[in-house]
């Protein structure tokens, strides 16, 4: 498992591990860093749809992400849709923002860069996911935690059991209050479908409004060593998948 993250061979690595296991790509937008890509591989079960690096000082969900296309970790019964590097110029200069000084992930309301009207473009011209995962990471939390986003059936025990197959690598976040969010578990935000400032929609909340029913935003802890997110991300997910099947 990678123990640091450099932009460009992880531009390639994970190109060239998607189109060796069956994923074509669509270049959503062109920047000075590098294209921001999609990719895709139909499946007759769910269709599930992954994003990270929209924060680009964040590098443990692309590199989860490479590591799950490495291992061939998307089984077949599953439609796929993943965008890997949402941010390339905040990725490429190891910045929350873009290039242009603008957090990515609190502008699809109005679309306003030039990323997120490209991506949103492509999300319109596809189905409304099944279910959505992002992957995050918080500078300020110690341990791990996710947001939910359940706009259909309550399961708790899929929630605990994501934060169960996470607790070997990190233990729950503590705190009844986590990121100024109430927590319904420790480690476990059930957050509506609104947004905590009306103007400004992160990705997780414009995908709730089309009608995606569940999603889940995975935080692990940017001070802890690189690999051990890695693995948090993973597990968390591999969890998740077990259930939606």
């Amino acid at each position: 498992m990678r123990d640091i993250f450099d932009w460009p061979s992880f531009t390639s690595d994970f190109s060239a591990a998607a189109l060796s296991h069956g994923f074509t790509s669509e270049i959503l937008h062109e920047t000075e860093d590098g294209p921001l890509v999609a990719w895709e591989r139909p499946g007759h079960g769910p269709r599930v749809y992954l994003s990270a690096g929209i924060h680009g000082d964040e590098p443990a969900g692309p590199l989860a992400l490479l590591e799950m296309m490495e291992r061939d970790a998307f089984p077949e019964n599953f439609h796929w849709m993943i965008c890997p590097a949402l941010n390339p110029g905040g990725l490429a200069i190891h910045s929350r923002e873009n290039r242009a000084g603008i957090d990515l992930n609190r502008d699809y309301l109005r679309k306003s860069t030039l990323e997120v009207a490209a991506h949103a473009s492509w999300l319109d011209r596809h189905p409304v996911p099944d279910a959505f995962v992002s992957f995050h990471e918080d500078w300020e939390s110690a341990g791990f935690y996710f947001y939910e986003i359940n706009c259909g059936d309550d399961s708790p025990a899929r929630s605990r059991a994501i934060l169960n197959a996470v607790s070997p690598v990190f233990a729950h976040e503590q705190g009844v209050e986590i990121d100024g969010h109430a927590v319904r578990e420790p480690g476990w935000i059930f957050h509506c479908a609104e947004a905590d400032l009306p103007d400004s929609w992160p990705e997780a909340i414009w995908l709730a409004k089309k009608g995606c029913p569940l999603s889940f935003t995975f935080e692990t802890p940017s001070q802890a060593h690189l690999p051990d997110r890695v693995h948090a991300h993973i597990a968390g997910f591999q969890e998740m998948l077990r259930h939606l099947s």
